[in-house]
């Protein structure tokens, strides 16, 4: 698995990457797998905004459902549409098979708390 340069992990699992055209959000590896297979994924409408720590929405396995929580404030400014008809893509690749993308409205302070991907997998393991 190709982790990104520069990814950032909250303590509930998701990770954010920004770049020039805003926050990448998905969700982590680690809870993926802790999820087990992916049967149906609840994603916001484009343009809804949502402060840090807000649930913006819900991800179902076959163990069990999961609320999934913004890294970042935001707009909500993509959402990863081919999760709606194919959620199983989040088993095959955490990192490609990402669920939105925000304009974040204060990235530098809202991802102050965040971990960098290799202590968040040394908390983990």
């Amino acid at each position: 698995m190709n982790i990104p340069e520069g990814i950032l992990v909250s303590k509930t699992h998701e990770w954010v990457l920004e770049d020039d055209n805003g926050s990448t959000i998905g969700l982590t590896p680690w809870a993926l797998e802790q999820l087990g297979d992916v049967v149906f994924v609840e994603l916001p409408e484009i343009g809804t905004t949502f402060s840090k720590g807000e649930t913006f929405g819900t991800i179902e396995s076959v163990k069990a459902a999961s609320e999934m929580y913004m890294p970042v404030g935001g707009e909500i400014v993509e959402i990863n549409e081919s999760l709606i008809n194919s959620p199983e893509l989040l088993n095959e690749d955490a990192f490609s098979n990402w669920l939105i993308k925000v304009k974040a409205d204060n990235f530098q302070e809202d991802s102050s708390e965040l971990l960098e991907y290799n202590d968040y997998q040394d908390e983990v393991q």
